[in-house]
């Protein structure tokens, strides 16, 4: 008895030990991340553009630069690195130390990476980590002048009556204005001709010239073309209508309750990057968006600032993927 009494006693003192020792490691990682985020950032921030200069992610990292700069007190870089589609960009973060000090600024598109780049070797689940989606915007339907239709429900019977007559562009398999007229012709019955095209550039260079008929494009980027009268814009596909297109519907409100498809530019820091500089970054990104000039500034553009917490924006991506997965083997879709 006496023996089995010893036993147990070393065995728990053997535990506690154990315990003790496992607690005194996480108290030194905790210590150590909290210092670690005390002294960032230490050197200057990039901010990586998978695109080159002039496009949506673009322009919001560039909004973003100054006031981010003076938040952190250190030097903020807009470092464009374009290529295939945003992904070289991914990589070339993914494998950055994670100290905080090189960052990934995407848009919607990254959602599809895993359908459209499956051998890239790159998990966007496990190798990037959410920091915060910064804006949203609506996508808008536009068309060239020589189209016909007046409105969506007008372009809707045009295409069923003429099925294969238009063209819609997109900037590549995958991309979110060809998954979004992919989702507007399931729900419309509609068939449509696809020309991808290797870019926004020459995707709106050929729509402007008539050569293809129509596109889902950015707000941002169809802004001045709708303006000048060179496109003609007839549905947006949020929930609601933006200030910029107050006269445009939703596709929603045209005929097809619970159409929502919304672009985004997020940021997101390599994995394994200290929650404390995660939280630090999303918290500086919160008060720039909801600072009442930048929100103007945001509405002229026809987009919402957002700054979710890394969860939320987690759960976004999971709910994307999923939504476009569905599509995409629902309509048999090739990415290639």
């Amino acid at each position: 008895m006496t023996a089995t009494v010893c036993q147990t006693r070393s065995g728990s003192i053997e535990m506690s030990f154990a315990r003790l020792a496992r607690a005194l490691v996480a108290c030194a990682l905790i210590v150590g991340f909290a210092a670690q985020a005390q002294g960032w950032p230490a050197k200057p921030v990039r901010l990586v553009v998978g695109f080159p200069p002039g496009g949506l992610v673009d322009a919001v990292a560039r909004q973003l630069q100054p006031r981010l700069q003076d938040a952190l007190g250190q030097t903020v870089i807009v470092d464009n690195r374009g290529g295939a589609g945003g992904t070289l960009a991914a990589v070339e973060v993914a494998r950055a130390a994670p100290d905080g000090h090189t960052l990934l600024m995407v848009f919607d598109s990254y959602a599809t990476y895993p359908l459209v780049y499956p051998t890239l070797g790159l998990d966007i689940a496990r190798d990037l980590q959410p920091v915060t989606q910064v804006v949203r915007n609506p996508l808008v339907l536009v068309v060239h002048p020589k189209v016909e239709a007046q409105d969506f429900p007008g372009l809707v019977r045009l295409l069923k009556a003429q099925p294969g007559r238009l063209n819609y562009a997109s900037v590549g398999p995958g991309s979110s204005n060809h998954l979004t007229a992919e989702y507007f012709k399931a729900v419309s019955g509609t068939f449509v001709t696809h020309i991808p095209y290797r870019g926004g550039g020459p995707a709106r260079q050929d729509l402007l010239g008539g050569q293809v008929e129509m596109m889902f494009l950015s707000t941002v980027l169809a802004q001045p073309y709708v303006n000048a009268g060179r496109l003609r814009a007839l549905a947006q596909t949020g929930a609601q209508r933006v200030a910029a297109y107050a006269e445009v519907p939703t596709v929603a409100e045209s005929g097809y309750p619970g159409f929502e498809v919304n672009s985004w530019v997020g940021l997101l820091a390599p994995a394994g990057t200290p929650r404390a500089v995660i939280d630090r970054l999303q918290a500086e990104v919160r008060k720039i968006v909801t600072e009442p000039a930048f929100q103007q500034r945001l509405r002229e553009q026809g987009l919402a600032g957002i700054a979710n917490t890394p969860e939320q924006f987690a759960a976004a991506l999971r709910t994307e993927q999923d939504k476009w997965i569905r599509l995409v083997r629902e309509r048999r879709l090739s990415l290639e």
